[in-house]
């Protein structure tokens, strides 16, 4: 799997990142080992998480995956902080309670990227950009990004950083970004070219949408079938979104690949991303996403694709 740099830093992660939100509730723990040994076996090595998924239990099986399955050094290890059960919290205070609780989690003295979840217009960014310099400079964290954040918020953090010697700039910047969800274009991945940071997008199917698994309804299985997706998945469920479906599906055909390939290449080859980030159920979910590896989108599809998205 092709490597890339993360904006204009020098970590380095695979194109498609493995996602693992779904870790320790959806996913069992067999199916993890089993998605993470084979995502590593094909060259992947982003692996993102958070320290709410699954109440932290998304980590420790992390952890416990790294210390039985795939060696700490062949993963970079991204993971999240600022969210709380009550909201969101970007205080100094909290943020660093939070790595360190992730690290014990994970089992590691550093992960490769932390990265703010969310903004938290409550506490001044000085304050929660502090925190991000003093988990680099004391060795919890190699890198520093942001999620979630809205394009102003980015260019901001990111000038902050780059404002002073001796400040941990912001490397990459996570957002929703799939055909259905082009939002970003206006302004955050501008922004986030204009500090150096790289793109890591989130959810690049479209919320599983673009796989075409709801072109005749709600699957049992589905994740939209769950109490806890449900709503989650619901807005692209519309009309515009089963135009784009078509399309992918369309262009799957005349490429002889799957619809999740078609839109899964469109969004790896984007400008500034370094990265998709797909969360698989199942292992065979994720064998479905690493068959994309190799598929480059001729630019006739790649236009078709911009008009019925735009």
């Amino acid at each position: 799997m092709d490597q890339r740099y993360v904006g204009r830093s020098g970590l380095s992660v695979s194109r498609i990142g493995l996602g693992t939100m779904t870790w320790a509730r959806d996913t069992s723990a067999d199916e993890a080992s089993a998605q993470l040994m084979t995502f590593a076996d094909e060259g992947g090595t982003l692996v993102d998480t958070a320290d709410v998924y699954a109440g932290g239990d998304a980590e420790r099986l992390i952890g416990r995956l790294v210390k039985e399955v795939v060696p700490r050094e062949d993963l970079v290890i991204a993971t999240k902080a600022v969210l709380t059960p009550g909201g969101k919290d970007g205080s100094r205070r909290h943020l660093i309670r939070a790595l360190d609780a992730s690290l014990d989690r994970l089992g590691v003295d550093e992960v490769d990227l932390w990265q703010l979840h969310a903004f938290d217009p409550d506490v001044p960014l000085e304050e929660t950009l502090l925190a991000v310099d003093i988990a680099v400079s004391t060795g919890r964290a190699a890198y520093a990004g942001v999620c979630n954040y809205a394009g102003w918020q980015v260019a901001a953090a990111g000038v902050h950083q780059r404002s002073a010697p001796g400040r941990a700039p912001i490397v990459a910047a996570q957002v929703e970004y799939s055909l259905v969800a082009r939002e970003a274009e206006d302004e955050l991945i501008p922004a986030a070219a204009h500090v150096g940071a790289g793109v890591l997008a989130w959810s690049p199917l479209g919320r599983g949408v673009l796989t075409g698994k709801y072109r005749t309804g709600i699957p049992a299985d589905s994740r939209a079938a769950t109490p806890h997706f449900a709503d989650f998945i619901q807005p692209y469920l519309d009309e515009r979104s089963r135009r784009i479906v078509e399309s992918c599906v369309t262009a799957a055909e005349g490429l002889g690949a799957s619809p999740l390939a078609v839109a899964l290449a469109w969004v790896r080859d984007r400008p500034g991303v370094a990265s998709a980030i797909v969360g698989a159920r199942t292992h065979a979910q994720l064998l479905g996403v690493l068959q994309s590896e190799t598929l480059v989108l001729p630019w006739e599809i790649r236009e078709a694709l911009d008009d019925v998205s735009s």
